[in-house]
């Protein structure tokens, strides 16, 4: 457990709760020495925990450039993807596609198997994504490595695990425009990372801009007409 920079259980001289930690009672009597309470009869105090094995969850991904698709340009040696749909018009449109974005529910409407271990995009949740039908699915785990839940910006990224088809990262997005347009923007890199997407050489990008586009086409069907 990570110590604050006045140590676990340390207090201040005035007998208040060194700042930002958690009281916790202690279950033993007052008897006195080491580990009982204190005189004025208040509770040790410890630090709170960091988020439950997040960075671990960071560690199990296959492609070293985490949150590449927060920037620009892209990460080089990987083929580049950024589509573009419109969805609707106003900050309903944008709430509606957020919302379906970011439960995975516009993935699951169009088609593709999802299991994952929270019901909304995190930081550090893991997900498996199988597009295709029937015994043409692919597994493809990924963990979601950053969410976006601004003013006129939703959505989220996630980045490859061993056992996906590719290596890389992929961001999905609700955007509204100045002129009151929302738009669906997929932005990825990635790179074959097993022998059937190897094989496929340029026909993957070709069977990733028509799953993104029919992405793309499932939101709007989800998305309300203002």
């Amino acid at each position: 457990m990570p110590r604050g920079r006045g140590g676990t259980g340390r207090r201040t001289r005035t007998g208040e709760a060194a700042p930002g930690r958690v009281p916790v009672a202690d279950a033993r009597p007052p008897l006195g020495g080491r580990g009982a309470l204190p005189a004025d009869g208040r509770p040790r105090t410890v630090a709170p925990s960091p988020p439950r094995c997040q960075e671990h969850r960071m560690s199990e991904l296959n492609y070293p450039e985490q949150g590449g698709t927060r920037r620009t340009p892209l990460p080089p040696g990987y083929r580049h993807l950024h589509e573009e749909l419109p969805i609707g018009r106003g900050r309903a449109a944008l709430a509606a596609a957020g919302e379906a974005i970011t439960t995975f529910r516009m993935h699951r409407a169009a088609g593709t198997g999802v299991r994952a271990d929270a019901p909304r995009a995190a930081p550090g949740v893991r997900v498996e994504v199988a597009p295709g039908i029937g015994p043409l699915r692919l597994r493809a785990p990924c963990t979601v490595v950053w969410t976006a839940d601004e003013e006129d910006r939703v959505g989220f990224g996630y980045g490859t695990r061993e056992g996906h088809p590719v290596c890389g990262e992929e961001a999905f997005l609700a955007e509204l425009r100045a002129d009151g347009s929302v738009w669906f923007t997929v932005t990825a890199f990635s790179r074959p990372a097993g022998t059937l997407t190897r094989l496929a050489g340029p026909l993957l990008p070709v069977f990733q801009r028509r799953y993104v586009r029919h992405l793309g086409r499932t939101l709007r069907r989800l998305t309300p007409p203002r």
